[in-house]
């Protein structure tokens, strides 16, 4: 440890956010630029280089995160990177999108906030990019072996930079026109900056790495043809199929998907569109879903205008501490967290008929009504306990002329044609049957991500993007691997 008493003297302080009226007219991050670095030393100080870094055990990476703080508090850029880049191939994806469960399993948040884990880990992956840190890591030689990874968000991405470093051939087939999955086009630009994205991609492009993009393999290619042509097919198309809300009115015109709404807003902000056409200006918007999903979607529902945004969760409004007989310490608690998009939605008083911020807690959906024309015009609710039994004399309506539905997602697209295609057997859920190796029914094949895992965090993609690497290199050479494994298919969160 740098200061052995760091975490005594010095309080944690996280990185500023811009001020709510700046931000909504933009869509630049919502952070003050340049505001980290001057602080990042001393929170790193605050980090107990703990015996039982539980952090950890919490991180599925396996990040070394008490080593690169120390380095960080001494200023050791270049090692700080060293260490960070040898966990996490993609640092400043999750320095800005991850929900830090890390930061749940500090040993510091016993009795006092965490270390601030997620902004020290951005600090280092934006600092050791200015800096030059990260060269291409071209491999020295090839291995004569051809991979086709079949998506190209986190997991995609990571699994294609390790097989191409250890050697091999690989193409990574995404059916959007730009590589990125989610990254690219469900991610605000406020929340991270396709910059970052476009640095990593051409990155991958000088280590070797090949994209072929406006490809979706089974419908524009045959799924069965292009496993013939490679020694190896990842699969990492992530959970795409999204789940529904079956109450009257669904078919009322308005009522969309969030993965609907997003990425034409972000299409805007590359260019591509001068306005969305499921743009939220002057509407009066409903989401509901109370995720990560359903506040990407309001805070982009605020940049373009709303009349007004009220965000739906089933659930009860929890918390401001944890509760330590549910969710003991060191597990990742549910707890009231108030996100740029809230803090916006909240300062604004874009949704005046919410409990807080813009969320309606423990409300649940009976109906969309529509008028003559079949568009819809309010959302009908109802408050629920925590059976989700309806309260009486609670119903009441919110005016709507867009209704979102954030509700998360199941698995792979049936109907994308890759299932089918490959013949590959799928799970209970929906998800892609796989073994202790990765690997499916299908010979060659592994799965890997969202697809397999089910709905998970950038966090949890990227390890399995590295360890279904390993598994294929551990296949592809004949039993043994250099590539590093952080998890198994079977690993889970902790939990209580």
């Amino acid at each position: 440890m740098a200061d052995p008493k760091g975490f005594l003297s010095t309080p944690r302080e996280e990185w500023p956010r811009r001020p709510v009226g700046e931000r909504v007219r933009d869509w630049d991050e919502v952070y003050v630029p340049g505001a980290l670095l001057p602080i990042v030393g001393p929170q790193a100080d605050r980090c107990m280089d703990c015996g039982v870094p539980f952090c950890h055990e919490a991180c599925p990476l396996g990040n070394l995160i008490p080593e690169w703080n120390d380095l960080v508090a001494r200023s050791d850029w270049h090692a700080a990177s060293d260490r960070l880049h040898a966990t996490n191939n993609f640092p400043e994806f999750t320095g800005r999108l991850c929900p830090a469960p890390c930061e749940a399993g500090c040993v510091l948040a016993i009795n006092q906030p965490a270390v601030t884990i997620k902004n020290v880990e951005c600090a280092i992956a934006d600092r050791a990019w200015e800096e030059g840190l990260v060269p291409p890591r071209p491999p020295d030689r090839l291995s004569g072996r051809t991979v086709a990874v079949i998506g190209s968000g986190p997991t995609g991405l990571a699994a294609a930079q390790q097989l191409t470093r250890a050697g091999h051939t690989v193409a990574v087939y995404e059916r959007d026109d730009r590589v990125g999955g989610l990254l690219r086009y469900g991610i605000p630009e406020f929340k991270m900056e396709k910059r970052h994205l476009e640095r990593r991609i051409g990155q991958m492009r000088e280590e070797g790495t090949r994209f072929r993009t406006s490809t979706a393999v089974g419908r524009d290619v045959d799924a069965a043809g292009l496993r013939a042509r490679y020694d190896a097919v990842v699969i990492a198309t992530g959970a795409t199929a999204w789940r529904e809300l079956a109450v009257p009115g669904r078919e009322l015109a308005g009522v969309h998907q969030a993965m609907e709404y997003l990425p034409p807003a972000n299409r805007v902000c590359a260019g591509d569109l001068e306005r969305s056409p499921l743009s939220a200006a002057g509407k009066h918007v409903v989401i509901v879903g109370g995720g990560d999903t359903g506040a990407d979607c309001l805070g982009t529902a605020v940049r373009e205008g709303a009349a007004s945004v009220t965000q739906l969760d089933i659930y009860a409004r929890p918390g401001e501490e944890r509760d330590e007989e549910a969710e003991p310490w060191p597990t990742y608690p549910r707890l009231y967290r108030l996100s740029a998009a809230h803090e916006e939605a909240r300062d604004l008083r874009s949704a005046p008929a919410a409990d807080a911020d813009a969320r309606l807690f423990a409300a649940s959906t009976l109906r969309f009504t529509g008028d003559a024309e079949g568009r819809v015009r309010s959302v009908r609710l109802v408050a629920v306990d925590a059976a989700r039994r309806p309260l009486p004399g609670t119903v009441r309506s919110l005016p709507a002329d867009l209704v979102l539905l954030a509700l998360g997602f199941s698995g792979p697209d049936p109907a994308d044609g890759l299932v089918d295609g490959l013949g590959l057997e799928l799970g209970p859920g929906g998800t892609i049957a796989r073994d202790g190796a990765f690997a499916t029914n299908v010979p060659g094949v592994f799965a890997a991500g969202d697809a397999a895992r089910g709905q998970s965090l950038v966090v949890w993609a990227i390890a399995e993007g590295r360890s279904v690497a390993a598994a294929v290199d551990r296949h592809l050479s004949g039993g043994s691997t250099r590539l590093p494994a952080p998890v198994g298919p079977y690993d889970r969160p902790m939990t209580a």
